[in-house]
């Protein structure tokens, strides 16, 4: 059974007294502290609807931009790691929340941040009238929606194929839900869930400029950071600049990497599923310093204490294998009651799309948009299907090489975050030069940036295949397809199936940065329906950018139900017959 972390009680505590360690850890700390306290201050400056926030391209500025952007993300991390949590927990727990809540993330998946951004960046500075608060917390719901959709999915899926044996164990051992929760499914979901979260930091970072340079219905607001900075050295066509912001956001990266997710990572290979110790664990010179420190073990230990006497909380009071313990499933009329109040809301969002489309933009243009996403719909199976052929066999790799692992972590974090609005200029160089067709050749582009998703899930999956199986599949004398075919491929489909869910939204997203490609004055555009909703986002009409944006949810909803749910079903499927 996972523990979820060891703890010492208050009274077997080491001394307190500063060692070495100590005053090694303690200027990172100060100076985390008042990095994070000078950012918060700086985002909550007086500011007036219509006040121009200069954005300057001297590489001087960089660090505090630098610092502003980060900040964002990690409030969105935070925002977005809660939310998953929740999700995850109640949909995987109970079945008529799960036929609510998958749909409604599906939507909530398929809705470009453009969209998200047009409809909260009235309200929040309506919020916080008079100070930069509001527009700073547009950003972060701009980048919550880039981040949240893959965490909440991939907590799901480990929710729902925790190992039969150790479900069983929970039930045995009498542990309730809110037990069975800290002790089993989180510890278990961890591994998946902390290189998910590199994934969603990444795709934080791929969707910047369009979260920090907002320009909704001729309101134009750039926000300090790196976004922007890429938004103006784009259109000033400053390739200096660019070089710049690149190597910026490579140093952000690389100081992430090694203060906060490195070390979860580190600290996180205690949760693997496994009987024998891994061959390689992964390593972090902070968490070790960490460790060594008198200060920093004194609080930890508190917290751990604090938190295992919380774990005692809603305890069943009955045997684990009585009558009583059996899951509760919702009385037949009452689920029949729930769907077709499902159905019912179902059938009013129709109706009032049906009144919409009627009365704002006609049928005629319906069609059109229809046609539309059926071409981005060819690019994005076309391209997830290219992404997979090249990723899985490297991911595999990877993952069961932790020591490689680790010398990769940063540099696919970077390739994952690379904004590919810094690829215009080339892009828009070669296909002007060679007389390109940008219907062609702009379709790569749409997963460049979430082609990582299938890379760090899979890694994730083939990280967490216990020692004990690869030496049996070694012994058994397995090699080549065979041992693909029999061992690898069914190790890692159910978190296959998660990035290649999380993939597929990301790139109908990243079609309306990649069907529109601007530098300076040139402009390439192809037909899709990314294109069209970037179009009509620039020519504020609001009609038009809610058909564009409704079709591609259909189309998501579609492509999920029909297709990756039943996916879903037979990853399920696999683990439990393991």
């Amino acid at each position: 059974m996972f523990q979820l972390s060891p703890y010492r009680s208050s009274s077997s505590q080491i001394g307190t007294r500063p060692n070495r360690w100590d005053w090694a850890v303690l200027p990172i700390l100060l100076g985390i502290l008042a990095a994070v306290t000078f950012g918060a201050m700086q985002m909550s400056r007086p500011f007036a609807v219509g006040q121009e926030l200069p954005i300057s391209l001297d590489p001087l500025y960089l660090p505090y931009y630098l610092l502003r952007t980060i900040l964002r993300m990690f409030i969105a991390l935070g925002f977005s790691l809660l939310f998953s949590v929740l999700f995850a927990a109640i949909a995987a727990k109970y079945r008529a929340a799960e036929k609510a809540m998958l749909p409604a993330l599906d939507i909530l998946q398929s809705v470009p941040i453009l969209g998200f951004q047009a409809i909260a960046i009235a309200p929040f500075i309506a919020l916080f009238p008079g100070n930069l608060v509001g527009v700073e917390c547009a950003a972060v719901f701009a980048l919550f929606s880039s981040q949240a959709w893959n965490m909440a999915f991939s907590l799901y899926q480990s929710f729902r194929t925790v190992p039969p044996e150790l479900a069983e164990a929970a039930r045995i051992f009498r542990l309730s839900g809110w037990q069975r929760f800290w002790r089993l499914e989180l510890p278990f979901a961890m591994p998946a869930l902390l290189w998910n979260m590199m994934m969603s930091m990444s795709g934080g970072w791929f969707f910047l400029v369009a979260a920090e340079a907002i320009t909704v219905a001729n309101q134009d607001i750039k926000l300090p950071g790196i976004g922007s900075y890429i938004a103006v050295a784009i259109d000033q066509r400053d390739l200096g600049a660019i070089g710049w912001a690149i190597g910026a956001m490579l140093a952000g990266i690389l100081l992430y990497d090694q203060l906060f997710f490195r070390p979860l990572l580190a600290w996180a290979d205690k949760f693997r599923f496994e009987e024998s110790q891994s061959e390689t664990a992964q390593q972090s010179w902070l968490l070790d310093w960490m460790r060594r420190s008198n200060w920093v073990r004194a609080l930890t230990d508190r917290f751990w204490f604090q938190l295992s006497r919380a774990l005692g909380w809603f305890r069943h009071h009955h045997d684990g294998t009585s009558i009583r313990a059996r899951r509760r499933t919702l009385d037949p009329a009452w689920a029949r009651a729930w769907d077709a109040a499902l159905a019912a809301g179902a059938m009013f969002g129709f109706y009032r799309l049906f009144v919409f489309v009627h009365s704002e933009v006609g049928w005629a243009e319906v069609g059109h948009v229809f046609g539309l996403g059926f071409l981005t719909l060819l690019r994005v199976l076309l391209l997830i299907l290219l992404a997979s052929i090249v990723w899985v066999p490297i991911a595999v790799w990877i993952g069961l090489r932790p020591r490689y692992s680790q010398r990769v972590q940063a540099v696919a974090q970077f390739l994952a975050a690379f904004p590919v609005n810094l690829l215009f200029p080339l892009v828009v160089f070669v296909m002007v030069a060679l007389q390109l067709n940008p219907n062609w050749w702009l379709s790569p582009l749409m997963v460049f940036g979430t082609q990582w998703y299938i890379l760090f899930n899979v890694v994730a999956g083939a990280s967490t295949i216990p020692t004990e199986l690869r030496l049996a599949a070694n012994n058994l004398g397995l090699k080549g397809w065979l041992k693909w075919k029999r061992f690898y491929l069914p190790a890692v489909f159910p978190s296959f199936v998660t990035g290649a869910v999380t993939a597929s939204g990301g790139s109908w997203n990243a079609s309306i940065v990649c069907e529109y490609v601007s530098w300076g004055d040139t402009k390439l555009v192809a037909s899709g329906l990314g294109s069209y909703i970037k179009q009509m986002t620039d020519a504020g009409d609001f009609p038009r950018i809610g058909l564009g944006i409704g079709v591609m949810c259909i189309f998501v909803m579609c492509l999920n139900r029909f297709f990756w749910r039943r996916l879903y079903v037979l990853a399920e499927d696999r683990s439990n017959e393991e």
